[in-house]
């Protein structure tokens, strides 16, 4: 049976979201549990400042990062945190409100560019950098009236589950887990109710992992529907920036603040006519009525009890009223998928981080891979915060990111013009076929992993389910399932074609409401003095 959070309070927002009456009186609910939009309704009534919601913010980071637990999520806090929330009061009081976002707390993944803090791709190498200014979705949202509260742990330069800069961040539901990489800080940071919102990246799987195994809600977009323009590229064929929250609602009411087409990212004119400025419309209770899911069964074996919580999910959607088939991708794609994301990053990451160094850091800094990989060399030893070297990654330059060609390789040039294609005509036709309205499977084929162990392989096969919706372009919507018998967090995507974030938040949404499969993280329980009142 799924087990249900202890703090289900989206109720009453999905009712007034739906144009259903009003609550009758307020209610008091942990300010960490609350959602974007009930914290909003309490600032617009009064009850609630974006100051006294920074002060109970920073208040967890204290109690919980650098003591109590120690998730060792935070890599530089913002010093003016508490003067910009003071100045989005004085605007809220002056009748302006830019936004849903207005006075909201965010967290980043440590490779968006901050025009005020530094912006060091979780490496030593980069540390002090301070760009010239804001990434496109950064400057969105502080434009929408967000205040950037903290940039957090990743795994280094995009790779892995920890970094140079940060060291290692822990699971908040078992310190002796780690949470995934690389927005691992990000998915720590949410569930631990640092800030309601944070952003990742996501290349094969770097959203969606930390959100599945921190037991949040995560949204990988359609490529091109928000800009990486000012983020730290991986691989840019593949790579795409997004929300992380507590709920599918949250995804929605913030992810309107970060679309548009960006003359600086050529891949958003893809989105131009597509985007949506308020995805809160496609929130629908009912929205697995009549729908029609697909399971991809390629993605089992790997865990029983993993197993049994997403048919426990599939068993919830049909009581919602969807219609479930099986689905099953041809194993000559499955074999060939995962080696093709490591063949189209690896080049790209050579020549689009040397295009990032020189136009994003100061003259000290390296310029090019072959400059990171000398500077690697003049780090012997580990600092007490975790810094000096990350043997894998920095290995892996040389390893596999100057091992695996160039942009002008025929097999580079085959899997980015021919094979990504195909994955996303292979993903409409497998979706067409039986009329499907999205297709599920479980975000983490094993529960998380263990620090202290090597991770197993993704799949039976080694295949990473993940990485297909990279190679299609595709959006993919990670909600909290279940947890297994250890008490660790379960989640399912659910998956589609490009630009179907509308229809994947409603199903979501609907299948968020019939569980309510999430709870606060046992290392990091209320504090005193966290209540607040909600309309």
């Amino acid at each position: 049976m799924i087990k249900a959070t202890k703090f289900a309070c989206i109720a009453a927002l999905s009712a007034a979201l739906l144009g259903s009456a009003a609550p009758a009186s307020a209610k008091q609910v942990p300010f960490d549990q609350a959602t974007i939009a009930e914290l909003e309704a309490a600032m617009a009534k009064g009850t609630l400042t974006a100051e006294k919601l920074m002060e109970l913010c920073l208040a967890r980071i204290k109690a919980y990062d650098r003591a109590g637990p120690i998730l060792h999520a935070v890599i530089t806090l913002n010093p003016k945190a508490m003067e910009q929330a003071k100045a989005m009061d004085a605007e809220r009081k002056a009748g302006k409100v830019r936004g849903p976002l207005h006075g909201i707390p965010v967290v980043l993944k440590d490779n968006y560019d901050t025009f005020d803090m530094q912006t060091t791709g979780g490496s030593v190498l980069l540390a002090g950098n301070v760009p010239p200014d804001d990434a496109y979705m950064v400057k969105k949202l502080r434009d929408g009236g967000a205040i950037i509260l903290a940039k957090v742990n990743m795994g280094e330069f995009a790779n892995g589950g920890q970094s140079s800069m940060g060291g290692q961040s822990h699971n908040p539901h078992d310190l002796a887990r780690g949470p995934a990489g690389s927005s691992g800080g990000t998915g720590v940071a949410i569930a631990a109710g640092y800030a309601p919102l944070g952003l990742g990246t996501d290349t094969g799987g770097s959203i969606r992992g930390p959100s599945s195994v921190n037991g949040i809600v995560g949204l990988k977009p359609t490529h091109g529907l928000v800009s990486r323009d000012g983020i730290i590229p991986l691989g840019l064929s593949l790579d795409t920036g997004g929300p992380m929250t507590r709920s599918v609602s949250d995804i929605a009411v913030s992810l309107g603040t970060m679309t548009g087409v960006d003359p600086k990212d050529p891949a958003t004119k893809k989105s131009e006519g597509k985007f949506e400025k308020d995805y809160t419309k496609f929130l629908k209770a009912d929205a697995l009525k009549g729908a029609r899911i697909g399971w991809a069964r390629d993605f089992q074996g790997a865990d029983p009890d993993v197993d049994w919580i997403v048919e426990s999910a599939v068993m919830a959607m049909k009581k919602a009223g969807a219609t479930v088939v099986d689905v099953r991708y041809p194993k000559w794609f499955l074999q060939a998928s995962t080696q093709a994301l490591y063949t189209l990053f690896s080049p790209e990451f050579e020549a689009q981080i040397g295009d990032y160094l020189k136009a994003k850091t100061g003259p000290s800094y390296p310029k090019t891979l072959d400059q990171l990989i000398e500077r690697a060399k003049d780090y012997r030893s580990m600092g007490e915060d975790g810094q000096g070297p990350n043997p894998l990654r920095w290995r892996a330059f040389i390893d596999r990111d100057k091992a695996n060609g160039t942009l002008t390789d025929p097999g580079y040039l085959a899997l980015r013009d021919y094979f990504m294609p195909m994955t996303k005509r292979l993903v409409e036709a497998t979706m067409a076929k039986d009329k499907l309205d999205a297709i599920i499977y479980p975000t983490g084929m094993r529960r998380p992993g263990l620090i202290a162990e090597p991770p197993g392989p993704a799949t039976p096969t080694g295949t990473s389910p993940t990485g297909i919706a990279n190679l299609s372009g595709s959006p993919d919507l990670i909600v909290p399932a279940g947890f297994t018998t250890d008490d660790l967090p379960v989640s399912v995507s659910f998956f589609g074609t490009v630009f179907s974030e509308p229809k994947l938040i409603a199903l979501g949404y609907s299948f968020e409401q019939a569980t309510h499969a999430i709870r606060r993280p046992v290392t990091t329980p209320a504090l005193d003095g966290s209540m607040i009142e909600v309309p």
